[in-house]
């Protein structure tokens, strides 16, 4: 175990034995004690009916982050690359860019109908600019070495894609799915909470207009839960494609 995970480690246990003392022995209904909430997190959500509701979340979160990766980066790339395409589609990305996706969620529904469709398409659409624009950036910012050298070689088509952009470019896709990670969380819950009858989002609804606030709680700590996994797989996969980019 390295110096940075020991640290991890003890800040998130300094962090829960805080909010354990704090709220130990707790009369005020808005701040229970943790272990109501752990009991909460344990019994519905790992165990009970919140069970089918988690999975739900998650399965949609997989679904709209992928597509918002694979057409962000896809799309990114092309854009990146192509003059007269960037400067055509700018004005139009910004103008998108610039509304919020939750703010899209009654178009979704007139268009996808209250459903899974209408979820992973406004989980998509928000995380997708995020990678997108970095991923443009990525490309404006290639070295002009690195472009002459591929010229001169007579490298093109997708093996100058796969095996000379992609590399280039691979720091700033991560960074933006990075900031697309916390934002698919965001998109999950508030797209559960008008019209939907399953999920994270629905249930923290519920528990909040019913002045449930235990499970309020559970709720709030499950995405921060799912958060951090979300973040170590990532940081897991970053590494691996460190590996293989270093080897090559």
């Amino acid at each position: 175990m390295n110096r940075r995970t020991l640290l991890g480690l003890l800040g998130a246990v300094l962090a829960l034995a805080v909010w354990w003392a704090t709220s130990a022995g707790s009369t005020n209904p808005y701040y229970p004690p943790l272990p109501q909430v752990l009991d909460n997190l344990l019994e519905y959500w790992l165990g009970g009916a919140g069970t089918e509701h988690l999975l739900d979340s998650v399965r949609n979160l997989a679904v709209g982050l992928s597509v918002a990766v694979v057409l962000g980066i896809g799309l990114g790339m092309l854009v990146g690359q192509v003059r007269w395409l960037d400067r055509a589609v700018a004005p139009t990305f910004e103008f998108v860019r610039a509304i919020p996706a939750t703010a899209l969620i009654p178009f979704a529904m007139v268009l996808f109908g209250l459903g899974t469709s209408m979820k992973i398409f406004i989980i998509a659409l928000g995380c997708f600019f995020p990678i997108l624009l970095n991923v443009i950036d990525g490309c404006r910012q290639l070295p002009a070495t690195l472009l002459d050298t591929t010229r001169s070689f007579g490298i093109t088509g997708w093996f100058r894609q796969l095996h000379v952009v992609a590399p280039a470019i691979y720091p700033r896709a991560a960074a933006g799915i990075r900031i697309a990670i916390p934002l698919a969380l965001i998109l999950v819950v508030t797209s559960e909470m008008t019209g939907s009858r399953i999920g994270i989002g629905f249930v923290l609804w519920t528990a909040q207009t019913s002045f449930n606030i235990v499970a309020v709680w559970g709720a709030i700590l499950l995405l921060g839960i799912l958060g951090l996994v979300l973040n170590l797989l990532f940081g897991a996969v970053e590494r691996l494609t460190d590996r293989r980019y270093h080897r090559a």
